[in-house]
């Protein structure tokens, strides 16, 4: 909706498309706004989408991963299958659409790569946090620092986008999360988005955190 608002042209990746677009409820989209399938455990999905999005609006100027789950994974509690699923939709899916957008920044001369990662990517909170989910942040992190290094020549500028708590329902009933009124809205979280795509070349963000609690050097 931010971007939207902000005249964006937008192609939209969703496991079900026409479901989220109802849900969105952008009003009247117009050619400027594009549904697609993509589904980050389903692995041919990341390149059709990308295809697709080239093919709607005739170039590709920024990527925003934004998909992610949570599982609750520990040394104690969680299954290989957690961690797997987790794996695939936080890691591999980003990844994947990496690889089939990175062509397209470079060709735009001054493309834009937002990974939305979390603190959990930053470092070990305390025994309560979900290490498995942390783990897959953390490969998050290890991956922009490789595409910044793979598209910085031709323009490219990847940031990843840590934030603390955000207020949906990705953490609801977490232990230890931060309680819901201080957590971001997820209005905040897009409007720091629409910054990152909007700096200039030589405005260089590797890494962007934004805590939701007082945490040394976090």
């Amino acid at each position: 909706r931010r971007l939207h608002a902000e005249r964006f042209a937008l192609a939209l990746g969703a496991r079900d498309p026409s479901r989220a677009a109802a849900q969105l409820a952008l009003g009247d989209e117009g050619p400027r706004v594009t549904w697609h399938r993509y589904d980050a455990q389903r692995p041919d999905t990341a390149a059709s989408w990308i295809a697709e999005a080239v093919g709607a609006h005739g170039r590709l100027d920024a990527l925003v991963n934004n998909a992610g789950i949570l599982r609750k994974v520990t040394f104690e509690e969680g299954s290989e299958d957690d961690l797997d699923a987790m794996w695939e939709v936080n890691v591999k899916g980003p990844f994947r659409a990496i690889q089939a957008a990175l062509p397209h920044l470079r060709a735009a001369g001054h493309g834009r790569l937002v990974n939305i990662a979390s603190t959990d990517g930053k470092r070990i909170r305390d025994p309560s946090a979900p290490l498995g989910y942390a783990m897959t942040k953390h490969a998050l992190m290890a991956l922009t620092h490789a595409a910044r290094f793979a598209g910085h020549a031709d323009g490219l500028r990847a940031t990843a986008l840590c934030p603390g708590a955000i207020d949906t329902e990705l953490i609801a009933g977490l232990v230890g999360a931060t309680p819901a009124a201080g957590r971001l809205k997820p209005e905040t979280v897009a409007e720091i988005v629409c910054l990152l795509l909007r700096l200039p070349d030589q405005a260089n963000v590797a890494e962007l955190v934004v805590n939701t609690r007082l945490e040394a050097m976090l």
